[in-house]
Protein backbone atom coordinates (compact mmCIF):
# COMPACT_ATOMS: atom_id res chain seq x y z
CA UNK A 1 0.00 0.00 0.00
CA UNK A 2 1.43 3.19 -1.19
CA UNK A 3 1.59 5.74 2.41
CA UNK A 4 -0.36 9.21 1.60
CA UNK A 5 2.25 11.77 2.43
CA UNK A 6 4.74 9.43 -0.56
CA UNK A 7 5.93 12.19 -3.28
CA UNK A 8 5.22 10.11 -6.23
CA UNK A 9 5.31 11.05 -10.09
CA UNK A 10 1.75 10.61 -11.12
CA UNK A 11 0.42 11.34 -14.75
CA UNK A 12 -2.64 13.26 -15.87
CA UNK A 13 -4.48 14.37 -19.01
CA UNK A 14 -6.07 17.35 -19.54
CA UNK A 15 -7.91 19.33 -22.42
CA UNK A 16 -5.40 19.66 -25.49
CA UNK A 17 -4.04 23.43 -25.50
CA UNK A 18 -4.58 23.86 -21.77
CA UNK A 19 -0.82 21.96 -20.81
CA UNK A 20 0.59 25.15 -20.56
CA UNK A 21 -2.27 26.62 -18.36
CA UNK A 22 -2.03 23.56 -16.09
CA UNK A 23 1.95 23.72 -15.88
CA UNK A 24 1.85 27.74 -14.93
CA UNK A 25 -0.86 26.87 -12.21
CA UNK A 26 1.30 23.79 -10.87
CA UNK A 27 4.68 26.31 -11.26
CA UNK A 28 2.69 28.83 -8.72
CA UNK A 29 1.49 26.65 -6.57
CA UNK A 30 5.19 25.31 -6.19
CA UNK A 31 4.29 21.68 -7.32
CA UNK A 32 6.51 19.58 -8.94
CA UNK A 33 6.15 19.05 -12.99
CA UNK A 34 7.04 18.12 -16.14
CA UNK A 35 5.40 18.98 -19.55
CA UNK A 36 7.76 17.51 -22.47
CA UNK A 37 8.37 19.58 -24.72
CA UNK A 38 11.19 20.15 -27.80
CA UNK A 39 12.60 22.97 -29.17
CA UNK A 40 12.56 23.76 -33.06
CA UNK A 41 13.59 26.02 -35.42
CA UNK A 42 10.70 27.68 -37.73
CA UNK A 43 10.77 30.00 -40.69
CA UNK A 44 8.44 32.69 -39.90
CA UNK A 45 7.46 36.32 -41.88
CA UNK A 46 10.30 37.70 -39.11
CA UNK A 47 12.95 35.24 -40.19
CA UNK A 48 14.27 31.97 -38.38
CA UNK A 49 12.57 31.52 -34.62
CA UNK A 50 13.38 28.80 -31.77
CA UNK A 51 9.96 27.44 -30.88
CA UNK A 52 8.71 25.01 -27.84
CA UNK A 53 6.34 22.44 -29.47
CA UNK A 54 4.64 19.60 -26.80
CA UNK A 55 5.84 16.58 -27.49
CA UNK A 56 2.71 14.71 -25.87
CA UNK A 57 -0.47 16.27 -26.30
CA UNK A 58 -2.92 16.81 -23.10
CA UNK A 59 -0.67 15.31 -20.98
CA UNK A 60 1.62 16.40 -17.99
CA UNK A 61 3.63 14.80 -15.07
CA UNK A 62 3.27 15.88 -11.39
CA UNK A 63 4.89 14.94 -8.92
CA UNK A 64 3.42 15.31 -5.56
CA UNK A 65 1.77 13.37 -2.71
CA UNK A 66 -1.62 11.45 -2.94
CA UNK A 67 -3.05 14.14 -0.55
CA UNK A 68 -2.24 16.73 -2.50
CA UNK A 69 -2.79 15.25 -6.22
CA UNK A 70 -6.65 15.44 -5.04
CA UNK A 71 -6.48 18.81 -3.38
CA UNK A 72 -4.94 19.95 -7.03
CA UNK A 73 -8.24 18.91 -8.86
CA UNK A 74 -10.97 19.60 -5.70
CA UNK A 75 -9.16 22.93 -3.97
CA UNK A 76 -7.12 24.51 -6.48
CA UNK A 77 -10.10 23.39 -9.87
CA UNK A 78 -7.46 21.92 -12.06
CA UNK A 79 -8.31 20.49 -14.67
CA UNK A 80 -6.77 17.52 -14.76
CA UNK A 81 -7.76 13.49 -15.12
CA UNK A 82 -4.79 11.09 -13.56
CA UNK A 83 -4.18 8.17 -15.59
CA UNK A 84 -5.67 5.16 -13.62
CA UNK A 85 -3.21 1.62 -13.26
CA UNK A 86 -4.12 -1.55 -14.99
CA UNK A 87 -6.94 -2.63 -12.54
CA UNK A 88 -8.45 1.17 -12.67
CA UNK A 89 -8.43 1.24 -8.98
CA UNK A 90 -5.60 3.64 -8.45
CA UNK A 91 -3.80 6.94 -10.03
CA UNK A 92 -1.18 5.59 -11.98
CA UNK A 93 2.85 6.18 -10.06
CA UNK A 94 5.45 6.17 -12.53
CA UNK A 95 9.14 4.65 -10.61
CA UNK A 96 11.31 7.74 -9.99
CA UNK A 97 14.10 5.87 -11.58
CA UNK A 98 12.00 5.82 -15.03
CA UNK A 99 10.74 9.53 -14.99
CA UNK A 100 14.32 10.45 -14.35
CA UNK A 101 15.68 8.51 -17.42
CA UNK A 102 12.81 10.11 -19.37
CA UNK A 103 13.05 13.36 -18.37
CA UNK A 104 17.22 12.92 -19.00
CA UNK A 105 16.61 11.50 -22.16
CA UNK A 106 14.69 14.00 -23.54
CA UNK A 107 16.52 16.81 -21.58
CA UNK A 108 19.71 15.40 -23.88
CA UNK A 109 18.75 15.77 -27.02
CA UNK A 110 15.17 15.83 -28.67
CA UNK A 111 16.79 15.47 -32.10
CA UNK A 112 18.18 12.25 -31.47
CA UNK A 113 14.91 10.50 -29.86
CA UNK A 114 11.47 10.05 -31.54
CA UNK A 115 8.56 9.75 -29.10
CA UNK A 116 6.29 6.06 -29.33
CA UNK A 117 2.71 5.78 -28.52
CA UNK A 118 2.51 2.22 -29.93
CA UNK A 119 3.14 -0.75 -28.29
CA UNK A 120 6.25 -2.64 -28.96
CA UNK A 121 7.58 -5.79 -28.48
CA UNK A 122 9.57 -6.56 -24.95
CA UNK A 123 13.45 -6.94 -25.63
CA UNK A 124 16.04 -7.25 -23.56
CA UNK A 125 16.42 -4.73 -20.40
CA UNK A 126 19.73 -3.29 -20.72
CA UNK A 127 21.68 -0.51 -19.38
CA UNK A 128 24.00 2.07 -21.92
CA UNK A 129 27.22 1.48 -20.33
CA UNK A 130 29.62 4.28 -22.54
CA UNK A 131 28.86 7.36 -24.20
CA UNK A 132 26.73 10.50 -23.55
CA UNK A 133 23.66 8.60 -22.62
CA UNK A 134 25.42 6.45 -20.00
CA UNK A 135 23.75 5.18 -16.86
CA UNK A 136 20.31 5.43 -19.23
CA UNK A 137 18.36 1.89 -18.46
CA UNK A 138 15.41 0.67 -21.41
CA UNK A 139 14.84 -1.97 -23.41
CA UNK A 140 16.89 -3.14 -26.67
CA UNK A 141 14.83 -2.74 -29.78
CA UNK A 142 15.09 -2.60 -33.41
CA UNK A 143 13.38 0.54 -35.15
CA UNK A 144 13.99 1.66 -38.47
CA UNK A 145 16.86 -1.21 -38.68
CA UNK A 146 18.57 0.12 -35.83
CA UNK A 147 19.68 -0.96 -32.34
CA UNK A 148 17.60 1.51 -29.86
CA UNK A 149 17.24 1.45 -26.20
CA UNK A 150 13.51 2.67 -24.99
CA UNK A 151 12.57 4.39 -22.19
CA UNK A 152 8.90 3.22 -21.36
CA UNK A 153 6.05 4.96 -18.66
CA UNK A 154 4.17 2.19 -18.68
CA UNK A 155 0.42 2.49 -20.10
CA UNK A 156 1.57 6.14 -21.15
CA UNK A 157 4.19 6.74 -23.92
CA UNK A 158 7.44 5.15 -24.76
CA UNK A 159 10.66 7.16 -26.40
CA UNK A 160 13.62 5.87 -27.91
CA UNK A 161 16.96 7.04 -28.05
CA UNK A 162 18.96 7.32 -31.69
CA UNK A 163 21.34 4.26 -32.67
CA UNK A 164 23.23 2.98 -30.24
CA UNK A 165 25.70 0.85 -30.61
CA UNK A 166 25.88 -3.05 -28.73
CA UNK A 167 29.25 -2.26 -27.08
CA UNK A 168 27.38 0.47 -25.67
CA UNK A 169 25.19 -1.56 -23.94
CA UNK A 170 24.72 -4.05 -21.35
CA UNK A 171 21.95 -6.94 -20.49
CA UNK A 172 20.50 -6.02 -17.05
CA UNK A 173 19.11 -9.46 -15.32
Amino acid sequence: MVANNKINWYVAYTRVNQELLIKKKLDTLGIENFLPQEELVRDTPAGRKKIRVLLIHGMIFIRTDKATSFSLINDHMLNVVYLKDIEGRHSLIVPDKQMEDFMFLLDFSTNGIEVLNKNLKRGDRVRVIKGPLQGLEGELVRLKGHKRVIIRLEGVASIATSYIPSSFLERIE
